[in-house]
């Protein structure tokens, strides 16, 4: 006979998240991207914080890796995008961009969307990384896994998409 009661299990239900406590500070690690079309490559940004200056550091990014073009950004209304400072670098770049502004509360307008539930499930899903290094590490071992894919139906998916457009 024990004196001791059986432990308790703890059951998570389907969808539930379970947070375990952890010493010191919480660390972030943000992603901004964006898909190009017509090359099907990935353009990324990692960041410790997501506001107006991160941003605009990664519309630079894009717009230093495709110098002679013309691009299109279709962006929600994340708080950071509404900012003077953003506002003030589209104003400043709006002879190459074209800015196209989604409905509030419609992500699944944007294309990416569907590209950010592939790559959570690639990149962090079911793991625990020890470090933020290593989850650094996951997430560009993704993306360049992603840039190196050339899919069949890439070209498909860029047909239906301009239908849609």
């Amino acid at each position: 006979m024990s004196l001791h009661p059986p432990p308790r299990r703890c059951w998570m239900r389907r969808g539930e998240r379970k947070l375990i406590p952890a010493p010191g500070s919480p660390q972030f690690l943000h992603i901004f991207g964006g898909y190009n079309w017509h090359s099907g490559r990935l353009t990324y940004r990692t960041s410790a914080h997501k506001n107006s200056d991160t941003f605009v550091a990664f519309v630079e990014q894009v717009l230093e890796e495709h110098p002679r073009q013309h691009l299109i950004l279709v962006m929600d209304n994340a708080s950071y995008h509404h900012s003077k400072t953003v506002r003030a670098a589209l104003s400043l770049y709006e002879h190459r961009l074209l800015v196209i502004w989604l409905p509030k509360y419609s992500p699944f307008l944007n294309p990416i969307e569907r590209f950010w539930l592939h790559f959570k499930q690639l990149a962090v899903a079911n793991r625990l990384h020890p470090s933020l290094y290593d989850l650094q590490q996951s997430v560009d071992e993704v993306m360049r896994h992603q840039n190196t894919l050339r899919h069949p139906n890439r070209l498909l998916l860029l047909d239906k998409f301009r239908l849609m457009a």
